[in-house]
């Protein structure tokens, strides 16, 4: 499922998702997004099989969290700046992808820890990195543009 959750995060869209209004968000995964975020404003919830989205601004922050039927969050993403990035990272995206642009990215913090999500592009080539710690990338996903 974790799987699921972070390819979900990566393309921004859901699968199976039917709109809030359509079915209710359980009460147990509203109390605990109402104690997890206290103040969060702007909520939109998707609900699909497996879990419930909330994306709403917390902080002036755009942020998703992925909680399941129990009320238990899963995982929660956020957008971020290049700079928000640890030092290691950003230099090691200068030196190693210096001639792409950045498109797309978002932390992730799920039970396995802070992961960063970036998507860089160039006239050819669209690479997906994620981080492997707070050091280094490792290639997610690449393609070639048509």
């Amino acid at each position: 499922m974790k799987k699921i959750i972070i390819t979900l995060a990566i393309a921004l869209g859901t699968l199976s998702s039917f709109a809030a209004g359509e079915e209710t968000v359980a009460s147990k995964v509203l109390t605990a997004f109402d104690k997890d975020f206290v103040g969060a404003r702007e909520t939109a919830w998707t609900i699909t099989r497996d879990y419930y989205k909330a994306v709403f601004l917390f902080n002036g922050q755009h942020v998703s969290a992925f909680y399941n039927a129990d009320g238990n969050m899963i995982a929660m993403t956020r957008f971020i700046s290049s700079l928000d990035l640890p030092l290691s990272l950003q230099t090691n995206l200068k030196k190693e992808y210096g001639n792409y642009w950045i498109s797309d990215l978002f932390e992730l913090s799920n039970s396995e820890g802070t992961s960063y999500y970036i998507t860089l592009e160039n006239a050819d080539t669209k690479v997906v990195l994620k981080s492997g710690g707070s050091e280094s990338w490792n290639v997610y996903r690449k393609s070639t543009k048509i």
